[in-house]
């Protein structure tokens, strides 16, 4: 039997929490799209939800509760812009913040939660992302 899991996209799903009107950026410290500011999240495992998947990454890398609201789009991150690090089909979600302040694993460096209207403006970020908290913004009624 052929093992084709490196080979094919790879799925993952972030969140857009929002709390006090803000929304969360966490910068990655490791590749792929180290140093770049975007969602918390990462892959779907499987036999696992999208929704389990997305609450077990938030409280792996930032120890955060959320309470999931809508999906806000997907992106595709392609091996050229990966730096061949694999294909990805990322299924962003908007989400409130519940309980527990951030406190980061190893995979991010920083966080700052910040003005959706302002949030990229100076941040080196994924490709989209600003799209992607618009239409995060619009999904909570922001």
């Amino acid at each position: 039997m052929t093992d084709f899991s490196h080979n094919g996209p790879r799925l993952a799903v972030s969140a857009g929490i929002f709390r006090d009107g803000k929304i969360l950026l966490v910068r990655r410290a490791r590749e792929p799209a180290k140093g770049v500011y975007t969602f918390p999240g990462g892959r779907v495992e499987f036999g696992e939800s999208l929704t389990e998947a997305l609450t077990r990454e938030i409280r792996e890398e930032t120890g955060l509760v959320i309470d999931i609201v809508g999906l806000a789009g997907y992106r595709e991150a392609l091996p050229p812009r990966t730096g061949g690090h694999g294909h990805f089909v990322v299924l962003p979600f908007a989400a409130r913040w519940v309980a527990n302040e951030v406190s980061l694993n190893d995979e991010l460096d920083d966080a700052r939660w910040l003005s959706p209207r302002t949030a990229v403006d100076g941040l080196r970020t994924t490709q989209g992302l600003d799209e992607t908290i618009r239409a995060a913004t619009a999904i909570m009624g922001l």
